[in-house]
């Protein structure tokens, strides 16, 4: 449930989510957000329930930028989404990360995205942390990745 208000347009929705500007965090514009998540910006007027589901995704983490935070946390936001979408949301999330200075914690099953965005990973298993540490280290050891989340992991 991504929590949209399916009534209100897209760019209402962001309306929703604006606070004001707080100092030594990025403050957000729709136009700005329209920039970072083009899709949105074409569906500006389109009511937040008949957008598609990556949409939707997007339209959250937009209204969330809209409150102008010095972090987010994602939980599993490339879950259902087509590969296409996923790509999209992944770049969106690295601008955020490299240009606009955001911390971002992301929860993710999907290990190509996450090992792709992450600076640091830490894996579970059973509730216990079994690596901890770069996300390119962990990348390029595929025999220890497969070992750790299975084969086949993404």
């Amino acid at each position: 449930d991504r929590r949209i208000f399916s009534e209100l347009t897209v760019r209402e929705n962001l309306e929703v989510g604006r606070q004001p500007a707080r100092p030594d965090c990025p403050t957000w514009t729709p136009q700005e957000l329209f920039r970072l998540f083009p899709n949105l910006g074409e569906l500006a007027e389109r009511p937040g329930g008949r957008t598609s589901g990556g949409e939707q995704q997007m339209l959250t983490i937009a209204r969330t930028l809209m409150g102008n935070p010095m972090l987010i946390l994602l939980d599993e936001p490339s879950e259902g989404l087509a590969p296409v979408i996923v790509e999209q949301l992944a770049r969106a999330l690295k601008r955020l990360r490299d240009s606009e200075g955001l911390a971002i914690l992301l929860v993710e099953q999907n290990t190509r995205v996450a090992l792709e965005f992450s600076a640091r990973v830490m894996v579970m298993n059973r509730g216990r942390i079994v690596y901890d540490g770069p996300g390119a280290t962990l990348a390029a050891d595929r025999g220890r990745l497969d070992g750790l989340i299975g084969v086949g992991g993404g």
